[in-house]
């Protein structure tokens, strides 16, 4: 695709990347070892794929507006899901169909080439309210053979072509093969404002009908985003991120909820959603894209939270957000665990064997902890997030450097296992082999390591190279 709009944004955003970058780069909050944006902000993870060997990692980027702005594709590459390589943007928003943004999608890959299927989002000017008029979400294709730039663009289909009773929020396209036959599933918003996913078939990837629609039997939010459906060991799930749910006890704490159903039934046919369970309990984690690594799943979320009421300070120096750590999804008992990768093993360096006796320190920039607690405990990572257990809760608090964020809780016996992994301005603590998990950003005053304040048991601490 060379068009003259093309041509304007990539020099814009080769431009804006250029001067600045080393502002962005200069911040003390950067990552070490997870995804961020050059400059700008980032959200949902995209067309997540291997192609050739290499992973891939797409991501809405905003290179304009650390608050948001226009979405494009940034673009990750890796060989080994921990050394990254950052390429120009795949995607922009360079046609009558995507002007206002090249929204979420995933990527099939076939015949030794990348299709990427996204929403091209359209804002009509006048007097709308931009959700039963005014807005186009258009389901998009693009088609790459060199992975990094696409030879073609063309919109599939636009609102009239979805079924009636819906809203003008349909969007974030995720494509797979079965058999014989491609299938999509698309979030939806209906005029009655109640979330659901549709199901979309094709012989060919171009031409879609539409075979489905799944939905809970009560109301369970207004918008379902970011869905995607696969089978773990048997079991299909579907893993949508709701909108309009709201809190009960110490589920749904965030504004916006994230999670799967496990499907029971055929899901283009008779089937039903068992009970949601949340993938992260923590206060950043949205929009989770999952993609097939030969046998395993491999998952990234967007570590942030829309419309959150919290904030990152990391504005301040042009750029916003990150990615999680590529994660493992497996099953069990019909719930999936989320686990690191094994690759980012290789990222641990020097080795500390910890006796938590009451209490204990360690002093890390970087890190990456496996912990066996033996009853309640409390441990703090960076005197800013502080972990605990006891009388059958489990607590996060920022108790400094939460730019707004306060406490989590999640109501479990005594965990066997957490591992926790610190990045600078990133905390991700997996429990019980990924059955929960906590994720938030954190901006310390200077990075301190980890202490317990009380209890007991065995730890291993690796610091990250």
């Amino acid at each position: 695709m060379n068009n003259a709009m093309n041509r304007d944004l990539a020099r814009l955003v080769a431009r804006v990347e250029r001067l600045d970058g080393p502002n962005a780069q200069k911040d003390p909050y950067r990552l070490k070892f997870h995804l961020m944006p050059p400059v700008g902000w980032l959200n949902d993870p995209n067309g997540l794929c291997k192609f050739r060997d290499e992973y891939h990692v797409f991501f809405q980027y905003g290179p304009f507006d650390a608050t948001g702005g226009v979405k494009h594709w940034g673009h990750y590459k890796s060989q080994n899901l921990i050394d990254w390589e950052y390429l120009p943007p795949m995607l922009y928003p360079d046609e009558s169909y995507d002007v206002h943004g090249a929204y979420s999608g995933s990527i099939y890959v076939e015949d030794d080439k990348m299709y990427l299927y996204y929403t091209g989002n359209i804002k009509h000017t006048g007097n709308y309210d931009y959700i039963k008029n005014g807005r186009g979400n258009n389901t998009c294709l693009a088609i790459s053979e060199d992975g990094l730039q696409p030879i073609s663009k063309q919109c599939l289909m636009e609102n009239k072509d979805y079924p009636q009773g819906l809203s003008c929020h349909v969007r974030d396209p995720k494509v797979w093969r079965q058999d014989d036959t491609y299938y999509m599933v698309l979030g939806a918003r209906t005029l009655q404002d109640r979330g659901e996913v549709l199901i979309f078939e094709s012989k060919d990837k171009l031409n879609w009908s539409h075979c489905n629609t799944i939905t809970t039997p009560q109301p369970f939010g207004y918008m379902w985003e970011c869905p995607d459906l696969f089978e773990l060991d048997g079991q299909w799930f579907l893993a949508v991120s709701p909108q309009g749910v709201q809190q009960t006890g110490d589920c749904y704490q965030n504004v916006y909820a994230c999670g799967y159903f496990p499907l029971y039934g055929d899901f283009h046919g008779e089937c039903s959603l068992g009970e949601f369970h949340a993938f992260d309990k923590g206060f950043d984690f949205y929009a989770p894209q999952s993609f097939l690594d030969g046998q395993r799943r491999i998952q990234f979320g967007w570590m942030g939270m829309p419309d959150a009421a919290y904030t990152n300070p990391t504005v301040q120096n042009g750029w916003q957000h990150c990615l999680t750590v590529p994660c493992e999804l497996t099953a069990r008992d019909g719930r999936i665990l989320r686990n690191p990768v094994q690759e980012l093993e290789a990222l641990r360096g020097t080795k500390q064997m910890i006796s938590v006796q009451s209490e204990a320190s360690v002093c890390a920039l970087m890190f990456d902890l496996v912990y066996e607690p033996q009853g309640e405990f409390e441990l703090v990572v960076h005197n800013c997030v502080a972990l605990s257990w006891d009388n059958g809760v489990l607590r996060m608090r920022l108790v400094n450097g939460g730019a707004g964020r306060t406490e989590r809780v999640v109501h479990m016996d005594c965990p066997n296992k957490l591992r926790v992994l610190a990045d600078i301005s990133a905390v991700e603590i997996f429990i019980n082999d990924g059955a929960e998990v906590l994720s938030t950003r954190c901006y310390p005053d200077a990075q301190q390591g980890i202490c317990w304040k009380r209890g007991q048991g065995q730890a291993t601490l690796w610091e990250i190279k």
